[in-house]
């Protein structure tokens, strides 16, 4: 089956690119470079051996994807390309309007031009917004409270509508809580372009002395140590979840949802004292007020992923730091 992925030299999407590989599928990457780096295509031929097939461009280039996916011979599609950073979404709505739903729609009418039918859709825990109560399970109530969240869920509507009414699409919508870690040979990790917005990428940055210090947005949360409780899941783990959405789209038609977490929290100051115990290195941080949007927990309900997938995060946050500190230590400087 020949796969391609919107996004590929991303975060995600590079991992997920070595884990298609690794099961026997053939993967075509298309990314338009905003939110990674070429230099990840030599190091995905690195680790899977195989020269993967890679176009430069945007996906709103409707001319050019189709050549893309009928030269390619596209059979199935996962979908990440999208502008991710929620703070700018707030200040920049009309650019994440435009790139993440305007874009997808003009992808989805060249699939459905060629009779491509299958796509995996790289969703977000973002569209629940602040949940009634963890842990958190896909028929909570969508409630996306910034742009980025917003444009998510509009897509996934997009996705259930395609299925209606006996429709031969098959739509699986990913809702991934908090990816960290890097694949284990430490060529691959997550590359922020200036200062990171996710925490751990930022926490790897003051370890290594890039930054000078961690802001912690809040101590008085009502969690375990006052500070935000989210679940992290090794992106490892998160790339095989996509290929048993894959698998799961070869058998099923319709549209499923389905969170991707390991259905535990972790504090802000829990994950601090593990990456300084994985790297050897002092965290300093400080106490800041909280940061407006943000929730006290978030956590996810995987019953329905081992269910409907059989997947499960396999990966402790350990190992999760661990792999995060060896790419940060291996790549001061990251894909550059």
């Amino acid at each position: 089956m020949n796969v391609l992925v919107t996004g590929g030299l991303g975060y995600i999407g590079s991992h997920t690119v070595v884990e298609l590989v690794a099961a026997g599928y053939k993967p075509v990457i298309v990314d338009s470079l905003v939110n990674s780096n070429r230099g990840c295509l030599s190091r995905l031929h690195t680790i899977t051996n195989s020269e993967i097939p890679f176009y430069h461009m945007d996906i709103s280039d409707s001319t050019k994807m189709r050549q893309i996916l009928s030269k390619e011979k596209i059979t199935g599609v996962i979908h990440f390309a999208a502008l991710k950073a929620v703070g700018e979404s707030v200040a920049k709505p009309l650019s994440y309007y435009a790139n993440n739903v305007s874009s997808t729609i003009s992808f989805l009418e060249d699939l459905e031009h060629l009779g491509i039918r299958q796509v995996v859709f790289s969703s977000s825990a973002t569209v629940y917004g602040n949940p009634k109560s963890v842990p958190i399970s896909e028929d909570f109530e969508v409630h996306a409270i910034n742009p980025y969240g917003k444009t998510k869920s509009i897509i996934e509507e997009l996705g259930r509508d395609l299925c209606a009414n006996d429709s031969p699409w098959a739509w699986v919508n990913l809702r991934y809580f908090n990816p960290i870690g890097a694949h284990e040979s430490g060529l691959i990790g997550e590359d922020p372009k200036g200062i990171p917005n996710n925490l751990l990428p930022y926490i790897a940055k003051v370890a290594a002395g890039s930054l000078p210090e961690l802001v912690v947005f809040g101590d008085d949360w009502p969690t375990i140590d006052g500070t935000g409780v989210r679940d992290y899941i090794h992106v490892v783990d998160l790339a095989k979840g996509h290929i048993e959405a894959l698998r799961y789209m070869e058998r099923n038609r319709g549209e499923v949802t389905v969170n991707l977490g390991t259905g535990s929290g972790v504090s802000v100051l829990e994950l601090i004292s593990a990456f300084e115990k994985a790297s050897g290195r002092k965290v300093p941080y400080r106490i800041g007020p909280r940061r407006q949007g943000d929730i006290a927990e978030c956590f996810a309900d995987s019953t329905k992923a081992l269910k409907i997938l059989n997947w499960r995060a396999h990966f402790n946050l350990e190992r999760m730091c661990q792999d995060s500190w060896r790419w940060q230590a291996q790549n001061q400087r990251g894909y550059e």
